[in-house]
């Protein structure tokens, strides 16, 4: 949602692009992100996505070696989850409630943040 060019969440992509901040991202959520964008945006948006992510040295990669399974209301999230834990992410970012377990989640712990307060942060150059 940070892509699309009149999106008030472009700064995010700006800043994503100016390596302000560290994405980390396992394939298995590349994967999710290039299947969404082929679905929702123009064509050739998906290629050109997965391109920069493929280039961008602000991409982390942590190898998971350890699967959480501490979202239980939809455990294909727990792949973000996951990753976040071995990236040493300083948070999640979505808008998505099923994450909302993972506040409540003493050990390990990941903040998770929506959209609109990591934009916030971007806003403010807070991260």
């Amino acid at each position: 949602m940070a892509i699309g060019v009149k999106s008030r969440f472009r700064p995010i992509w700006a800043a994503f692009l100016d390596l302000e901040f560290e994405l980390v991202v396992s394939d298995e959520i590349l994967y999710e992100y290039e299947e969404i964008l082929q679905q929702h945006a123009r064509s050739g948006i998906a290629g050109f996505v997965m391109e920069v992510f493929a280039e961008s040295t602000n991409v982390i990669h942590p190898q998971v070696y350890y699967t959480w399974n501490a979202i239980k209301s939809d455990p294909d999230d727990n792949k973000f989850f996951d990753t976040a834990v071995a990236g040493n992410a300083d948070f999640i970012v979505t808008n998505d409630a099923h994450f909302n377990v993972l506040k409540h989640l003493p050990f390990p712990s990941v903040n998770v943040i929506s959209a609109n307060d990591f934009l916030g942060f971007i806003e403010n150059s807070l991260i």
